[in-house]
Parts: structure tokens; sequence; C-alpha cells
């Protein structure tokens, strides 16, 4: 039972409020610098007055890139590469990931446990240890510089698939059979089942591995060394790889906001489903 009172209920937002606070200050900050001129925003103290320069330096760094002592390729562009990368993984990833744990839970064949249980030792290899072997192959299949290369190395999941074996598992054998009664393949199986039974769970995993796929750094840095395939994480460590003399911070500041803004439009648009799935992966 949960006491409610008046002063617990102040304190609750008190903390809440200050949580808030030193959560959103240092995007605050970012955005204040991100609307000055380069002089202003290298000032110690940093004002937290907002400026006048929020079209020339959004617009500067959406269309034409920075320029000076550091060079980037507009924002736009990068956005773009990053939004492309970003769904070609997380769409990847669920529909393997679903797909091997459909075959696992369901077809019964020769050493599917063995199967499921070498997927699952794929979670203990660390990326790192990966990334030289999977830069060979993808060199030698003449992937560099491309939208396959930065992708398709990075959309088998073993979580996925081990998060929707667990949820197949949880569905009534009767649901199947009936199915099958009812003449139903396989695919039509899945397809008229277990998808909208798995919906809210795909959505949650679609959010988690959409936001994995658009902060990817090490992998795109290797694999990516033409700039007009640099997604934004790239074009973000360019922008300040000139020192603090020569780093135009209204600038860098103008295109992290602008980097957080397609990862923070999925959650919010799909916050209600994100936390319903999350919840129902709990049960």
């Amino acid at each position: 039972m949960i006491e409610r009172r008046p002063i617990l209920d102040f304190l609750s937002h008190v903390v809440l409020v200050l949580g808030v606070l030193i959560v959103f200050f240092p995007l605050y900050v970012a955005f204040v610098a991100s609307t000055q001129t380069a002089e202003q925003s290298a000032l110690s103290p940093l004002s937290l007055v907002p400026g006048g320069e929020f079209m020339n330096n959004y617009g500067t760094v959406l269309f034409k890139g920075a320029s000076g002592q550091v060079t980037a390729p507009p924002v736009l562009h990068m956005l773009w590469v990053s939004l492309a990368t970003a769904l070609i993984i997380a769409i990847g990833k669920i529909s393997i990931s679903m797909l091997s744990a459909f075959a696992i839970v369901y077809f019964r064949f020769p050493g599917r446990g063995l199967f499921f249980w070498m997927i699952f030792v794929t979670l203990m290899l660390p990326v790192e240890v990966r990334i030289t072997p999977t830069y060979q192959v993808v060199s030698d299949l003449g992937m560099l510089n491309s939208y396959a290369g930065l992708s398709i190395p990075l959309i088998a999941s073993a979580t996925a698939t081990f998060l929707f074996r667990q949820f197949f598992l949880t569905v009534p054998d009767e649901l199947a059979e009936a199915a099958r009664i009812d003449g139903a393949g396989p695919l039509r199986f899945l397809k008229d089942v277990l998808w909208p039974l798995s919906r809210t769970n795909v959505i949650a995993l679609f959010v988690i591995m959409f936001i994995y796929g658009w902060n990817q750094y090490l992998w795109p840095l290797i694999i990516a060394t033409d700039t007009s395939m640099y997604p934004i994480g790239i074009g973000i460590k360019t922008l300040i790889s000139g020192g603090d003399s020569a780093v135009e911070w209204n600038l860098v500041m103008a295109t992290m906001i602008l980097a957080m803004l397609p990862p923070g439009l999925v959650v919010v648009v799909m916050q209600k489903w994100f936390v319903k799935g999350l919840v129902d992966s709990e049960k």
C-alpha cells in the first residue's frame, strides 16, 4: 500500500523537478551556444542568454557544413546517412531475430537447441574482437563507403533473438494447433498470429535498435573513409578535431542539437508502445 501525504507529494515533485533541471541544463547550454556567434560561444563563462544567430548557424551546418580551419560536410547529408543506416540496422535486426526465433521455437529439427546456444554465445564476444575480420570481409566484398558496409555487419542480434524466443515460448500451443487445423502454413501463422501478438515488443525493440544504430561511431569510423558516407557521429568528431582554437563551438553545438532530434522524435512518437512493450516483456 502506498501512503499518500501532501508533504511526500511535494518532496516527490521537488526531486522530479531537480532531476529534470539537472538533465536538461546541459542541453539548454548547448542550445544557447548554438544561437551565438563563434566569439560569444568561446567566452568563459558562457552567457546563458540565447543569441541572435539561430537561423544563420543552423542554416550553415544544415546546408553548407562547417568551413574555415575545420571543414565538414553538410549536416543534412550526414543526418540522412545516419537515418538510413539506423533504419536498415533496426529493421534488419528485428526481421532476422524474429525469423530465427520462430524457427527455433516452432520447427522441430536436430540440433535446434545447439543453434540457439551458438547464437546466444555471441553475446559474450566483444564487438572489438570481430572488427578486424569483419573489416576484411567487407573490404573483400567491395562494401567500403557504402550503406551496406555500414549496416549489414551490425544487423544480427543475439539479444533480440533471445527476447523473441522467450516471448514465443509464452504463446499457447493451442494457437499453433488451431492455425494448423485451419490450414494455415508457417508464414501465415507468423503473419496473422505471432506478428499481431508481438507488435508492442517489436516497437520497443525498434526504438532500442534504432538508437543503437544511430549512435554507432567505432564501426563507421573504420568503414567510412569518404566524407560523403560520414554519419552524424563522425561529423561531430570531425568538427572538434582541430583543437580548441580552431573549433567553432556554436556550429558544433548546433550540429549536436540536430543530431539529437531524430532519435528523440522516435522515442516521443513511440513512447506509448515502447513502455507497453517493455512492461509486457517483463510479465
